[in-house]
C-alpha cells in the first residue's frame, strides 16, 4: 500500500501552531467615545485620506465599520463644503 506525497507532514504547508483570535483593538473614535464625526475637523478627517484624497479602508485605517460609516459621512459632507478636495 502507498501512501500519497501529498498527505505526508513533511510536503505540508499549513501552519500548525495557531494561537487563535488576534487581539481586539478599539478604532480611533471608540477609544475617545466619539459619537459624531464632525465634518468640520479636517486634522482628523485627513488622516483617513490617501494623499491622492481616496478615504482608506477599514483595515488600513483601523476603524470599526459603524466609525467608517460616520467618518465616510464626514468626508463627504467636507468634501461638498469645499474643505476637503475630491483629488488631489
Amino acid at each position: 500500500m502507498k501512501t500519497n506525497p501529498r498527505n505526508t507532514k513533511k510536503n505540508s504547508k499549513r501552519k500548525s501552531s495557531f494561537t487563535g483570535a488576534r487581539e481586539q483593538t478599539q478604532c480611533r473614535f471608540c477609544r475617545r467615545s466619539v459619537e459624531y464625526v464632525d465634518y468640520k475637523e479636517i486634522d482628523i478627517l485627513q488622516r483617513l485620506l490617501t494623499h491622492r484624497g481616496k478615504i482608506y479602508s477599514r483595515k488600513r485605517s483601523g476603524n470599526c465599520a459603524g466609525c467608517q460609516r460616520k467618518a465616510k459621512n464626514a468626508i463627504k459632507r467636507a468634501r461638498y463644503m469645499a474643505l476637503l478636495p475630491y483629488t488631489s
